[in-house]
């Protein structure tokens, strides 16, 4: 039996071929701005949700922190995530995870810091990570640790887990490194290695460390080898929420996430330490909000909780949100598809992407900078001091 229904043309007619082009024409003048505008994006250039930052009225300890917190930059930020990806994944055991050592060391020299080498051993091999400490002028007793994960697995560059949180504390050593910065407290950098076989390193540095806490050595000398902890801040993942399925761009209502653990000795002194992250959020970052969540969990932060104030500055919750190891494998939430995989690339990361790394790197420079009484003197423009 033929069909009777008259044949209809394929050919559009020519109003159809002009709406076709104008539609055309329309999408490419919109992928175009896009990528101008992903091309020319800077800090506080996103369109941020109203009342969750800024607003705040500035003491003068406000705007001697703002004026610190300015000195990050962004290029540079992201040029060190950029070294770091060089080396690959950086996996612990590796040849690629000690020239990578090596290399984080070398930067934090040439900012003029004195760095040390913590051994330990994992599974009988010897290992090691490096630390370099901002030494107080007035209470060096005393001391933030910064920290983040060097190593990775996946095969991949390990830009996100954790390039970019190891960035992050480099950036922070550098500008605290500048000329005219002083800190009444100590901070120390802590570039941990064997996160990914379970917090070896970070434990093994709380095991050897943890009851050498204020002890001045030698007696008289002002010197402190292991200043007493106030604050202990993590930052492990700082780079992708794009959403659940994740979209082609940030999500719009991305934030970054800070985490305590509400079963750990230090729970309230913690739970404290998040508010004071979010506050410096509301006050010094310029796109993206923060939030507070009590289930820290698999991080280098967790050997820390019951022996000092410890959070975890992420992208997204990690038990609720990136997910866990389990039968779907990594990332079975799906809030990251390159969570330990060979796709954790340098390229496939967008400006809007390292902006939240960025905004993370705002909110912790400016709490750790009132923890420790930060100051910034500028050196006049011509001088010679």
């Amino acid at each position: 039996m033929h069909d009777q229904t008259p044949s209809r043309s394929r050919t559009p007619s020519p109003t159809a071929r002009r709406g076709l082009l104008t539609l055309v024409a329309v999408a490419a003048f919109l992928v175009l701005n896009v990528g101008e505008a992903l091309a020319q994006i800077a800090p506080g250039t996103r369109e941020i949700p109203a009342r969750v930052l800024g607003g705040v009225p500035m003491t003068a300890a406000d705007s001697m922190v703002a004026q610190l917190v300015d000195e990050l930059d962004f290029d540079s930020y992201k040029q060190l995530i950029r070294g770091l990806a060089d080396f690959g994944d950086r996996r612990e055991g590796t040849e690629r995870n000690i020239r990578s050592n090596e290399w984080i060391e070398e930067q934090l020299q040439g900012w003029g810091y004195e760095t040390e080498r913590v051994h330990y051993e994992f599974r009988g091999q010897p290992r090691w990570q490096v630390i370099a400490t901002k030494v107080g002028t007035t209470v060096p007793e005393e001391m933030v640790i910064l920290g983040a994960h060097m190593d990775g697995i996946g095969g991949g560059e390990a830009v996100n887990d954790n390039a970019s949180g190891t960035a992050l504390v480099m950036e922070i050593a550098r500008v605290l490194a500048l000329p005219g910065v002083e800190t009444e407290r100590s901070v120390r950098f802590a570039l941990w290695n064997n996160e990914e076989t379970g917090l070896n390193g970070a434990r093994a540095y709380v095991e050897q460390r943890a009851e050498l806490q204020g002890i001045e050595d030698p007696p008289g000398s002002g010197n402190y080898p292991e200043p007493r902890w106030i604050a202990m801040i993590q930052h492990d993942k700082v780079l992708y929420d794009r959403g659940n399925p994740p979209g082609l761009h940030q999500a719009w209502n991305a934030d970054v996430d800070v985490e305590y653990q509400l079963v750990s000795e230090e729970w309230e002194a913690s739970a404290a330490l998040g508010l004071r992250l979010l506050n410096s959020s509301r006050k010094f970052s310029t796109d993206y909000p923060a939030v507070l969540s009590n289930s820290m969990s698999n991080t280098d932060s967790t050997p820390f909780m019951n022996h000092v104030a410890a959070v975890s500055v992420r992208e997204n919750r990690r038990l609720y949100e990136i997910g866990w190891r389990g039968p779907a494998g990594y990332g079975a939430r799906g809030s990251d598809p390159h969570w330990h995989r060979p796709t954790d690339l340098y390229v496939n990361y967008t400006d809007w992407d390292f902006l939240l790394g960025f905004n993370a790197m705002q909110m912790t420079l400016g709490a750790t900078a009132e923890l420790v009484g930060a100051s910034f003197v500028r050196t006049p423009a011509g001088s010679d001091g």
